[in-house]
């Protein structure tokens, strides 16, 4: 018997070679027609116990109880937002709602490839946490920052404002502060797993950097034209808990993008081989959807790990904010903050599971968040809708349609610097990879969810910088 009918019977591939060793045995003892055979070794796999002693497949009824049956990867079905995503992305989207356990899935309309679940994509699992459905970056985030300035001092008085970017904070990956900065975050138990601990000094040195690849810190005008919208600036962490009141009109603003930098990366290195070395056999095309149950020693230390880099992530943030803030003479009056590449535990259909937000925002009926679109495009601040079709979920940006090679080899930075100066935005360091052609349009991203979010408020970049060393992006 072929190991592909083992397959069909149901036989895990850790079990094939007791499985033959039963046949072979069940041969030895007498002629067995192959059609009862088939029968007999699919009831040892429909009930392994009652085998226990079979004189021919005990071994087999053993190796099954302690592996557990195969179960053929039948993926769950999930919505889709928006036109303009990759077949790439589907696919990937596909094999992500085959993980056994999963329960519900939605694809953003700025999805593109990534690693395991694509950038763009929602899952929500039972009792698992996939390390690589959170991502490398953990708790990339939003934070938005609204100034007591006029928004036309911005032209009025653009050195001070460039200033404050230049020396506000530093790019590039492995960049750090020979002197650390101060936060809190720094005084929680980093001891809670040998990664953090083990990264917490080099956390601490990279406190208050942004990275590289798509990380950026900008200043722009907010624009509140909801008046029922504009109730909501203030919330923090993607909850609407201020509510500052601030009018409509028109504000100069502070807007970031980073995450938990090395030791949020480490992090997800580390758990996510573990995962994928406890994949079994069986489940091998999974390969970097390989998860963590909760309830094993390894997941919880990756949950306790993962919330750590939350804090810190948004800790990067409150530095880089009032460092910014502080060189630019001016003080922060409101803002918004939520991030992404993160797993929560929440209710839906009226049960606990835990959701993945590689690349998405978090929002449920309320929730606040920020969606930027690229260094040209607008931003937008919205509150959530709660639609439980998408798992209370959004898109996190515009989303790529070029992937970083490309966009080298098609576009020339200083051409690109040079159209966006004319177009009042100054870009004071960034790489080809970022150009806003890279992006989809932010606008046909944000009409393909509207049953998701509303629109509070419009940012519109005018002084920006990122990365501008060509460094791998981070998340």
């Amino acid at each position: 018997m072929r190991t592909k009918q083992l397959k069909e019977l149901g036989v895990p591939d850790e079990c094939y070679a007791s499985a033959l060793a039963g046949i072979q045995s069940t041969v030895k003892a007498g002629r067995v027609p192959a059609r009862e055979l088939k029968q007999r070794i699919a009831a040892v796999v429909a009930d392994p116990e009652r085998f226990r002693a079979d004189p021919h497949f005990a071994a087999l009824a053993e190796a099954l109880l302690e592996v557990g049956r195969y179960v053929p990867l039948r993926p769950i079905d999930y919505r889709t937002w928006g036109d303009d995503i990759d077949e790439g992305s589907h696919v990937q989207m596909r094999q992500a709602c085959s993980v056994p356990g999963a329960c519900g899935a939605a694809l953003m309309p700025d999805a593109h490839v990534g690693y395991g679940l694509p950038i763009g994509g929602v899952l929500a699992v039972e009792g698992a946490v996939i390390p690589y459905a959170v991502g490398v970056d953990i708790a990339c985030r939003m934070k938005l920052s609204v100034l007591d300035a006029a928004p036309q001092s911005l032209t009025a008085d653009p050195d001070r404002w460039k200033r404050a970017l230049e020396k506000g904070t530093r790019f590039g990956v492995g960049v750090g502060y020979d002197q650390p900065q101060e936060h809190s975050v720094m005084d929680r138990d980093w001891t809670i797993t040998r990664i953090t601990r083990e990264h917490r000094d080099r956390a601490w040195r990279q406190l208050g950097t942004s990275g590289s690849g798509n990380h950026f810190v900008e200043f722009g005008v907010l624009t509140i034209d909801d008046p029922q919208g504009s109730g909501g600036i203030g919330g923090i962490g993607g909850a609407d808990e201020k509510n500052l009141g601030l009018p409509p009109g028109q504000y100069t603003a502070l807007l970031s993008h980073s995450g938990s930098r090395g030791a949020g990366a480490a992090v997800c290195n580390v758990y996510s081989n573990i995962a994928r070395a406890r994949l079994p056999r069986r489940y091998a095309e999974l390969g970097r959807l390989a998860w963590l149950d909760l309830d094993s020693e390894a997941g919880r230390e990756y949950w306790m790990a993962m919330n750590l880099m939350g804090e810190y992530a948004a800790a990067n943030h409150d530095v880089i904010h009032r460092n910014v803030s502080r060189l630019a003479a001016v003080q922060i009056i409101g803002g918004v903050e939520n991030h992404h590449n993160f797993a929560w535990k929440e209710a839906h259909d009226g049960r606990e599971v835990i959701v993945h937000r590689k690349g998405a925002t978090p929002a449920g009926n309320g929730v606040l968040g920020v969606i930027p679109g690229s260094m040209a495009a607008p931003a937008y601040v919205v509150r959530g809708l709660g639609n439980p079709a998408s798992l209370d979920s959004a898109s996190h940006g515009a989303g790529r349609r070029m992937s970083r090679t490309a966009a080298k080899s098609k576009y020339s930075w200083n051409t690109v610097r040079k159209q966006l100066a004319s177009q009042g935005v100054e870009v004071l360091s960034a790489g080809s990879d970022e150009v806003p052609g890279v992006y989809k349009d932010i606008e046909a991203v944000m009409n393909s969810q509207r049953d998701l979010v509303a629109v509070v408020g419009r940012f519109d970049p005018k002084i920006v910088k990122m990365c501008g060393d060509g460094s791998k992006a981070e998340d």
